[in-house]
C-alpha cells in the first residue's frame, strides 16, 4: 500500500474528482494523530428551569458561559431537556429545543413597557414602577367595586371586576400561594392556563 502525509491526501481528494477514486483503490494517509476535544459544556454553569411555552411545564438544563466576574456578562449557550425532570424525562418538542433562538433573540422585551391612553407608543418603565402601578390599579378597582355584604345581609367579600390568569408551567406550591393570595384578595375569577 502506498503511504501518503495526510498533507497530500488532503490536497489530492479536496482539488480533483479523481482523488476520492484513489482513496476507493486503497491510497490512505498514515494514521492521524488522536485529539480529545474539550467538552464544549465543561466550564458553564449549570440551571434547572422550566420551558415558558405551553401549560406542559417541561423541565430544561441552561448552561451560562462567564465566570461570574464583576461586569462580566455571562451568556446561555446550549439548552437541552432535564432527563431528571417528572414531565418531560429530558424530552422536548420543536418550540422548546428552539428556546436558545428565543433567549437570543433581538426582538425579546427585557423591560416592562407602558402605552399611556390616547398615545401610540410604548415607553420602557422599570420594574418597581410596573409593579406600583399594577398594584395600585388594583387597589383602585377593589375599593370602587368590593362587595363585602348581599342585599340580605350575608358576608361575600367578593371582588367581581377584576380576575387572574395563573401562569402554566408554575409548581404546584406556586400555584397554590397564587389561589390563597387571590382568593384572600375576593377575587372570583381565578383560572390557570395549564387547564385551557
Amino acid at each position: 500500500m502506498n503511504q501518503m502525509s495526510r498533507r497530500q491526501f488532503l490536497k489530492v481528494t479536496g482539488t480533483t474528482l479523481a482523488g476520492s477514486s484513489l482513496a476507493l483503490l486503497g491510497f490512505a494517509p498514515i494514521e492521524a494523530l488522536a485529539e480529545v476535544r474539550q467538552y464544549k459544556l465543561s466550564r458553564t454553569t449549570e440551571t434547572r428551569n422550566t420551558c415558558p411555552y405551553c401549560s406542559v411545564g417541561c423541565g430544561i438544563l441552561m448552561y451560562g458561559l462567564g465566570d461570574g466576574a464583576k461586569n462580566a456578562v455571562s451568556s446561555i449557550i446550549h439548552i437541552e431537556g432535564d432527563a431528571d425532570h417528572p414531565v418531560n424525562r429530558g424530552t422536548l418538542c420543536p418550540k422548546g429545543a428552539s428556546l436558545i433562538d428565543f433567549i437570543h433573540s433581538p426582538n425579546r422585551l427585557k423591560e416592562p413597557e407602558y402605552r399611556a391612553p390616547g398615545s401610540d407608543k410604548w415607553e420602557t418603565i422599570s420594574w418597581d414602577n410596573a409593579l406600583d402601578r399594577i398594584s395600585k390599579l388594583m387597589k383602585a378597582d377593589r375599593d370602587a367595586n368590593f362587595i363585602e355584604k348581599t342585599e340580605d345581609g350575608k358576608t361575600v367579600n367578593r371582588w367581581l371586576t377584576t380576575g387572574m390568569l395563573a401562569a402554566s408551567a408554575a409548581s404546584n406550591e406556586t400555584g397554590y400561594l397564587t389561589h390563597k393570595t387571590i382568593r384572600s384578595m375576593g377575587m372570583l375569577a381565578f383560572d390557570n392556563q395549564a387547564r385551557v
